[in-house]
């Protein structure tokens, strides 16, 4: 696909002050997906993220994904000087991306009363640990923190020992898709219906209700019949069989045998007919009770099979399956590569010279394969001449004045 292509938001320009993962992941799609984002970073260090998980060079390939199809320009918000170019700017913005502790904007003077005499059609879309109002609101709190209070952590891992974390930061990634949707939402609106009041165009997008609005039927489940779920492992409560197995090399594949009729499939498969005739396994409620029993018949089968065996038999069977794959097994799969979803770019590793390093590609596709990314995470300050000189008409002398104080 020609990088040339028409994307659904060419044309809307996104101010983004954002750090860390949540706001910036916001941002990410929005430029994804044709928006110019221009990111705001602090002089001398930008966003702490170009240090997380650094292996070599001067920036980390975290911000490079996180921060991609954005523009970087350095302003020191603590300034006067700053924040009025801030302002200078938005009149020139259809969006507002942040998250900073509720009242920080307030208190830097670009609160949502200043800023709808800047620019009476600006979306607000912000991003914090409990939101903007509510008796937590003016508490920080990262997405770890955000995961607890919301239901998640409780649940992940095996009964027997404290809750763990997932590997990434999951939190601030639903946080940010939320907050990315419900920007091009007020968009919509204000495109569909011209002049929308400024209420409806603050978004606010708390952590810990993004966690909570993932967690199924969670609370319904609990006022409705006094439960309260529990760490199950590698399950999923009150459905089996469903969990990772493990393989005669050394491996364990992922098998999703809990529908009904693909249960019957799978017994036959891991030749268990007695399994599949047994009245008590014919529902998931009763697989669910005989759980144990049956990953264990499961198990006892797979470890007689390599990887590639056991996942070959199943997936003639149309038993839903996969291998657990790590960072190497995705740049090697077809499917992926097909899709357009692993894109190389030059970039500076620590090394003499630049490294082709892929990157993860857009989602969703839109026309058969992922767009093309059109830049990586930008060097520190990498445009501040141009969107300054270009978007403000800032001479270069105002701008060497700017960046010496």
């Amino acid at each position: 696909m020609a990088d040339k292509c028409i994307r659904p938001l060419d044309g809307v320009r996104v101010l983004e002050l954002g750090n860390y993962v949540a706001a910036p992941t916001a941002g990410r799609i929005l430029g994804d997906f044709g928006a110019e984002v221009i990111k705001v970073e602090r002089p001398g260090t930008g966003d702490e993220l170009r240090n997380w998980r650094l292996y070599g060079g001067d920036t980390s390939m975290l911000y490079r994904t996180v921060n991609r199809n954005k523009k970087s320009i350095v302003l020191d918000l603590r300034t006067q000087a700053g924040r009025d170019i801030v302002l200078d700017l938005l009149a020139h913005c259809d969006v507002l991306l942040e998250n900073f502790r509720p009242g920080m904007l307030e208190k830097w003077g670009l609160g949502p009363d200043v800023l709808e005499q800047v620019n009476p059609n600006l979306v607000i879309t912000r991003i914090s640990a409990y939101g903007q109002t509510g008796p937590m609101a003016s508490r920080p709190g990262f997405a770890a923190v955000a995961e607890a209070v919301g239901g998640l952590r409780e649940l992940v891992g095996d009964p027997d020992r404290p809750p763990v974390r997932v590997g990434v930061s999951i939190g601030d990634s639903i946080a940010g898709i939320y907050a990315a949707f419900g920007t091009v939402m007020a968009l919509f609106q204000r495109e569909r219906i011209g002049r929308v009041p400024q209420a409806e165009r603050i978004i606010d997008v708390a952590l810990n209700e993004s966690i909570l609005s993932v967690m199924e039927s969670l609370v319904p489940d609990h006022l409705a019949y006094g439960i309260n779920r529990e760490r199950v492992g590698g399950r999923m409560e009150g459905i089996a069989p469903s969990n990772a197995y493990p393989t005669s090399d050394g491996f364990s594949i992922i098998i999703g045998g809990n529908g009904d009729a693909i249960f019957q499939r799978y017994m036959q498969v891991i030749d268990r007919p007695d399994l599949a005739a047994d009245p008590e396994l014919a529902d998931n409620a009763g697989r669910w009770r005989n759980r144990e029993r049956l990953d264990a018949a499961i198990a006892e089968w797979t470890v007689r099979h390599t990887r590639d065996e056991a996942l070959k038999v199943l997936d003639a069977a149309a038993i839903p399956c996969g291998p657990i794959y790590t960072a190497a097994d995705i740049v090697a799969d077809e499917q992926y590569r097909a899709r357009n979803m692993i894109q190389s770019f030059p970039v500076e590793v620590g090394e003499p010279e630049p490294k082709q390093v892929g990157f993860t590609g857009i989602v969703p596709v839109i026309g058969g394969e992922s767009l093309p990314i059109r830049n990586v995470g930008p060097d520190l300050g990498e445009h501040t001449r141009e969107v300054l000189g270009g978007l403000l008409g800032m001479t270069d002398d105002q701008i060497d004045a700017l960046e010496a104080s």
